[in-house]
């Protein structure tokens, strides 16, 4: 990913949060020769040295996918921003971001209490805390035949990289404005990019 100096996340638990909090990513590897994509979640384990998912059987991108180099990625908040916000209308118009990129090899899992710990976890992320659901509760057969369908894999990470775009290679003013107008749209990537971008200048003073 071409990230320029001032756009480089550096702290690598800032990218861990990333990851977390847009867990839904895009999976790219090589299949038949050619670019393949999934849009699926992957979840950071606890040591945070792998990322768990499972493909739909169907899906052939899990086929050829063992221990290829992958790239995983992270999407965060994102935003327009117009320069008729700025001080003056010489500019042009930009987008900010927040991204996530991780890169490691794919170890398909064939282990059925790893793949069901792994959906468990799952689970648990995402049902809200006080779901009734409970995936232990399900029938056994019918968590058997349903795992038949899934091909579960870990992605074990070697490199990390972050970008964050928040208008640092513009002035301070201009960098006010610029939350002045992202605060009075009612949205929440507009909302989220404004206090990433009053935090960081919160961290310049």
């Amino acid at each position: 990913m071409y990230i320029p100096e001032h756009f480089t996340m550096e702290d690598v638990t800032v990218a861990y949060y990333v990851i977390q909090e847009n867990s839904f990513a895009t999976l790219f590897s090589i299949h038949k020769g050619m670019p393949f994509a999934t849009h699926l979640p992957l979840l950071l384990n606890k040591e945070q040295t792998y990322l768990y998912g499972h493909f739909a059987r169907p899906n052939p991108q899990w086929q050829d996918i063992q221990n290829q180099t992958v790239l995983a990625v992270f999407h965060g908040p994102h935003c327009y921003i117009s320069p008729s916000w700025y001080e003056t209308n010489q500019a042009v118009p930009t987008w900010n971001y927040v991204t996530v990129h991780v890169y490691g090899q794919v170890e398909l899992i064939e282990d059925e209490h790893e793949l069901m710990s792994s959906l468990n976890d799952m689970v648990l992320k995402y049902e809200a805390p006080d779901s009734s659901y409970r995936l232990q509760d399900v029938d056994a057969e019918f968590l058997v035949g349903m795992n038949k369908g899934v091909q579960g894999f870990k992605i074990k990470i070697d490199r990390i990289e972050g970008k964050a775009k928040v208008s640092q290679n513009h002035s301070l003013h201009r960098q006010e404005l610029i939350i002045k107008q992202l605060e009075q749209i009612p949205f929440p990537n507009e909302q989220q990019i404004a206090s990433l971008m009053k935090a960081n200048l919160k961290n310049k003073v």
